[in-house]
C-alpha cells in the first residue's frame, strides 16, 4: 500500500493485492494499516479497480451473503474469468449439491482414518532431514509433505511431484519465481498456461480411470450425478483443477509461516516442543495470525454497503487475515499469542464456502508439529537469511533453517 488519494468514508488507495517479493509479514501489516484507516477502501490498481473490506464483521457478512457477493469470480482483477473452479466458483444451490458429494471424503472420521499414512509420510521426511543440520524448509518439507498426501487421495504418481509443483506456482504464484514464457506475457497468461497443463494432465487421467477405476476420489467422481445427470467431462476437469490447487498449496504455506514464526521466536518454539497441550492452540493461532487466503467476490447488484456505493459487477477483496487480526474481535489481534483461547477465527472462511478440507488441514498441521519437534526441537533461521513472501495467496518462497546435529 502506498498513498491514499482521499480521506473520506471510502478512501482510495494505491494497492496491488498480488504484489510479490516482499519482506515476510509485510503484506499482513499492509492490511493492518488499512484496517486502522477505514472498514472499506477502494484500490485503484488494475483496469477496473476493486473494493477492499478490512474489518472482521464486514468480511464475515460478505462470506455469509452469497446472494450479494457471488463466487462466480474470485480473483479481483478478473471480473469475467475464462475458467471455472468447481465447486469453489459455484453459488448455491449448485455449490450445495457438489458439497454434498464431497463432504464424506473430508469428514472427521475419514480424516482420522488417514492419520497413519499422514504420520508415516511426515516421519519419513523428517527422518531424512534431521541429520543434515539444515534444510530449505519450503522445498524440502512444506511442499513435499501435504502434496504427497493429496497425490495419494487422487491416486496420482508421486514421481510427477516436481511437475505438479511447477504448475502450482504458475497458477497461484505467477511472478514469484516464475519466468514469463515470452515477450509481453502477463501473470494472467502464466496462470492460464498452468491451468491448461493441469487440465490436459487430468483429461488423460480421467480417460484412464474410465477404463481401469481405482480406489480414489477421481474414480468415484466418474460415477457422480448432479440433479440426476452425470457430471460432465468439463465439470470433472474443473473440479480436478480446484482440488489440485487446494491440495498442493494451502497447508504448504501455513507450514511456512508457522515455522518461520517458531524459528524466530525461541520461547514459543520451546513451548511447542515441550508442552503437547499447547500444540493445538498454537496451530489455531498460526491459522488466525497468518491466514493466507484473500478471495475475491463479484457484486451481484447495486448496493450501499456500509456507506460505500458498490455497483453490480464490482469486485471485492476479502483478506481473511485482516478479519482474523482485527483487535475488535481478537484482543491484541496483530500479535501472536501462542496459547490464545478462545480463538474463534475464520482462517478457513465462513458461510457456504467454508473450506471443505479444514479437518484434513488441521490433522496435517498437528502431525507436522508433533513429528518435526520430536526429531528437531531446536532450530533457527540460517545466518543472514532474508525471507521473502508473495501475494495473491500468501506464501513464503524460501525458508532456510539450521540446527545442531
Amino acid at each position: 500500500m502506498t498513498d491514499t488519494k482521499n480521506a473520506g468514508k471510502c478512501p482510495v488507495v494505491h494497492f496491488d493485492f498480488a504484489e510479490a517479493d516482499r519482506p515476510v509479514n509485510e503484506i499482513v501489516r499492509d492490511y493492518d494499516r488499512m484496517r486502522a484507516q477505514a472498514p472499506v477502501l477502494r484500490s485503484d490498481h488494475g483496469e477496473h479497480g476493486y473494493w477492499v473490506l478490512t474489518k472482521h464483521e464486514l468480511i464475515l457478512e460478505a462470506f455469509q451473503s452469497p446472494d450479494l457477493f457471488s463466487n462466480r469470480a474470485m480473483v479481483v482483477n478478473e471480473p469475467d474469468p475464462a475458467y471455472l473452479w468447481i465447486p469453489e466458483m459455484l453459488d448455491p444451490p449448485e455449490h450445495t449439491a457438489w458439497r454434498r458429494l464431497l463432504g464424506p471424503y473430508f469428514s472427521p472420521g475419514r480424516v482420522a482414518a488417514m492419520e497413519e499414512n499422514v504420520r508415516r509420510r511426515c516421519v519419513e521426511l523428517v527422518e531424512g532431514l534431521k541429520d543434515r543440520g539444515e534444510c530449505e524448509f519450503v522445498r524440502d518439507f512444506a511442499q513435499q509433505y501435504p502434496t504427497t498426501i493429496f497425490l495419494e487421495l487422487f491416486g496420482l504418481p508421486t514421481e510427477d511431484l516436481d511437475t505438479f509443483l511447477t504448475w502450482e506456482n504458475m497458477i497461484l504464484h505467477p511472478g514469484a519465481e516464475q519466468q514469463l514464457g515470452g515477450a509481453g506475457e502477463t501473470r494472467q497468461d502464466v496462470q492460464m498456461r498452468g491451468m491448461g497443463e493441469v487440465m490436459g494432465y487430468f483429461g488423460a487421467l480421467i480417460a484412464e480411470r474410465r477404463k481401469k477405476p481405482r480406489a480414489d476420489i477421481l474414480s468415484d467422481a466418474l460415477t457422480w450425478q448432479i440433479d440426476g445427470k452425470p457430471v460432465s467431462e468439463e465439470q470433472l476437469l474443473s473440479f480436478c483443477l480446484l482440488m489440485f490447487m487446494a491440495g498442493l498449496d494451502t497447508v504448504t504455506q501455513t507450514l511456512g509461516y508457522s515455522f518461520h514464526h517458531l524459528a524466530t521466536h525461541p520461547e514459543d518454539r520451546h513451548r511447542v516442543a515441550t508442552e503437547p497441550e499447547v500444540v493445538p492452540l498454537a496451530i489455531e493461532e498460526f491459522l488466525r495470525a497468518y491466514a493466507i487466503v484473500m478471495p475475491g467476490r463479484l457484486v451481484t447488484q447495486d448496493v450501499d454497503f456500509h456507506g460505500c456505493p458498490f455497483k453490480k459487477g464490482d469486485m471485492v477483496l476479502l483478506p481473511v487475515n485482516s478479519a482474523t487480526r482485527d483487535s475488535a474481535v481478537f484482543p491484541d489481534g496483530e500479535q501472536v499469542v501462542i496459547d490464545r483461547s478462545p480463538n474463534p477465527h475464520i482462517g478457513f472462511g465462513s458461510g457456504p464456502h467454508r473450506c471443505l478440507g479444514a479437518h484434513l488441514a488441521r490433522r496435517e498441521l498437528r502431525v507436522a508439529m508433533d513429528e518435526w519437534h520430536r526429531a528437531i526441537p531446536d532450530y533457527r533461521l540460517a545466518e543472514g537469511a532474508v525471507v521473502r513472501e508473495h501475494g495473491q495467496q500468501l506464501g513464503i518462497d524460501k525458508l532456510p533453517l539450521v540446527w545442531d546435529v
